[in-house]
């Protein structure tokens, strides 16, 4: 957990926090169709609980954030380019949201969806 001491106490960071500020971050980046669960428990846990950070995991080493990002790509879009839009992006957000420094944000592709030509 994040945590910052100041002259009115301190403050602390959940990582459900920086989780759900990379979410929306996520979706928001081009190319991206959803989130994928990250295993077999947290997609039984999230078809029971709805959380909407699933297949996000943060990990807090000191002052700096660890996020890994499980993604499924839009067909026909570089998928390349689309990880890097999506690093850049969540890597933005969290830290102008927090002030902390994002040390790593790793995506990890899980799958390609076509969408409807309708």
């Amino acid at each position: 957990m994040g945590k910052e001491n100041t002259t009115y106490g301190s403050i602390h960071i959940s990582p459900d926090a920086v989780a759900t500020i990379a979410y929306r971050a996520t979706l928001e980046s081009y190319g991206v169709v959803g989130l994928a669960p990250r295993n077999l428990a947290e997609e039984l846990t999230q078809s029971i609980t709805h959380e909407p950070a699933r297949g996000i995991a943060v990990k807090f080493d000191g002052d700096s954030i660890d996020i890994e990002i499980h993604v499924i790509v839009e067909y026909g879009t570089r998928v390349q380019s689309v990880a890097n839009s999506v690093a850049n992006t969540v890597r933005f957000h969290v830290e102008k949201a927090l002030g902390l420094k994002v040390n790593s944000v790793n995506v990890h592709v899980a799958g390609l969806r076509v969408s409807d030509v309708d």
